[in-house]
């Protein structure tokens, strides 16, 4: 008859840790699902600046305990978007102009060093993948679909600044422009600068491809500075709107 295994119960004190830590990440997985669903919910524009954000409501209408929600908000803080104030609760954050265009200007350095570098170092295949981001947000452009070309646009500069292999650098970039999601929403909020915004992704693209390093980084660099000049535009525009 052969042999049998028989295996002892393992301790208490290991199945409660073991349980501890599963329950950790359960909690985890599920703050990170709120957390994307918030801040889908804040670049699509659906929350706006200055919006108070409410624990109970949000928890109701993600179909989560308030749990997940407050751990959301924390890290929400952390990267910008929203604030926490004493005594009065949780609010989208409004970023003023002038950080907005400070923001702009590093961005600028970053995106320039990203082109040169990408001229050099990027694959065939990471080409591609570029092209194709632009050949969808000339799709979006065609039928005028501002929410799919935003998405893109922010997808697009990701893989760039992704392909240039600095993980610090994706991390530092992705606060950024985070708290740029207002500002960049606004900058795509007519068919005319829909197509000033392609052709110049379109640009973009075709010197990465030449290899030219200098002309790669002088690109982005003149793109974020467009982008830039155009936010102040908007914000004009906005509040001239809003004035009584």
């Amino acid at each position: 008859m052969p042999n049998e295994t028989v295996l002892s119960p393992a301790p208490l004190s290991s199945v409660s840790e073991a349980n501890a830590t599963i329950s950790l990440l359960q909690k985890h997985s599920l703050t990170g699902a709120v957390q994307q669903e918030i801040e889908r919910l804040i670049n699509e524009g659906e929350l706006g600046p200055g919006d108070k954000l409410t624990e109970a409501s949000l928890a109701e209408r993600l179909g989560v305990s308030r749990g997940p929600v407050r751990e959301a908000f924390r890290v929400l803080e952390e990267v910008g978007l929203v604030q926490l104030e004493k005594n009065r609760g949780v609010y989208v954050r409004q970023i003023p102009l002038e950080e907005a265009l400070e923001i702009f200007d590093l961005r600028a350095m970053i995106e320039a060093h990203v082109g040169s570098t990408l001229a050099a170092n990027a694959t065939e295949e990471q080409l591609l993948s570029l092209r194709t981001l632009v050949t969808q947000m000339e799709q979006a452009v065609k039928v005028e679909d501002e929410a799919t070309y935003y998405r893109l646009n922010v997808e697009f500069h990701e893989a760039m600044v992704a392909y240039a292999g600095n993980k610090k650098l994706i991390a530092m970039y992705r606060k950024l422009t985070r708290e740029l999601s207002l500002f960049r929403r606004r900058n795509f909020s007519d068919h005319a600068l829909l197509v000033t915004s392609v052709n110049e992704h379109r640009d973009i693209l075709d010197a990465i491809g030449s290899r030219n390093a200098a002309k790669s980084a002088e690109a982005l660099r003149q793109h974020v500075l467009m982008s830039r000049e155009r936010t102040i535009r908007n914000f004009v525009k906005y509040s001239e709107r809003k004035a009584p």
